[in-house]
């Protein structure tokens, strides 16, 4: 019976790691990480309002790539050094929510094999005490067990191999969301950085022009011209 309980628990984990399985092969849609509308108004923003309405949107639809963009927006009045690390605080941990379940993966990768060959051992075990005291008069039997402790085996292999393809494509895919992540965010932080200081720069653009308003006294009007 020892065999039977390894077969149901490696039965409830390949439930487990279905569950799991299914769950973040939707939850890392690269539609639902990184709202393609959502980048596209982030990167048609330029005033203060649309950064409000960028915000809001934000809020209504939650994402990644929208808690990060609202991290952003809500800490404009930081210099960019600051902003960053901040970011980079956040970026963290909406990375780790995106690899959230995946331990569960890597788990049911080693343990489903090792629960497959506890429960052949186990079933070899018993086998050889009843052929201990029986001996071997009913070959048909011999074969069944043997059969049925062989049987926890491959079932583990049958759980741990999905798990494991799995485990490595949705960590391929978190890295590369990862990746995707980053350069959205720093191209929107530097935009508005950029878009800052060129407007800083723009009353002093004409250097010449306003040396000459400057060299004339308040009030004065200019001479006529000699005829």
């Amino acid at each position: 019976m020892s065999e039977y309980i390894v077969l149901g628990i490696i039965g409830c984990l390949s439930i487990i790691s279905g569950a799991f399985i299914v769950e973040r092969f939707i939850a890392l849609r690269k539609d639902r990480v990184l709202p393609p509308d959502l980048w596209k108004t982030a990167n048609e923003a330029v005033t203060a309002e649309d950064l409000a309405r960028l915000k809001l949107r934000c809020e209504r639809k939650p994402s990644p790539l929208g808690r990060l963009i609202e991290t952003v927006i809500s800490h404009l009045d930081l210099n960019r050094h600051d902003l960053t690390e901040l970011l980079q605080t956040r970026a963290r941990a909406e990375i780790n929510r995106l690899e959230r379940g995946l331990v569960v993966l890597e788990i049911s990768t080693g343990v489903a094999p090792l629960l497959g060959l506890v429960g052949t051992i186990l079933g070899m075990i018993q086998l050889f005490g009843a052929l201990g005291q029986e001996g071997l008069n009913d070959s048909a039997a011999f074969a069944a067990g043997i059969s049925l402790a062989l049987r926890a085996t491959l079932f583990g292999l049958l759980v741990a191999i999905p798990a494991l393809i799995s485990w490595s494509l949705l960590s391929n895919r978190v890295e590369n969301l990862t990746v995707d992540l980053e350069n959205i965010m720093d191209t929107f932080v530097r935009k508005f950085y950029r878009e800052n200081a060129l407007r800083k720069e723009a009353p002093t653009s004409n250097p010449s022009a306003s040396s000459r308003r400057g060299s004339m006294p308040a009030g004065s009007k200019p001479a006529p011209k000699e005829s």
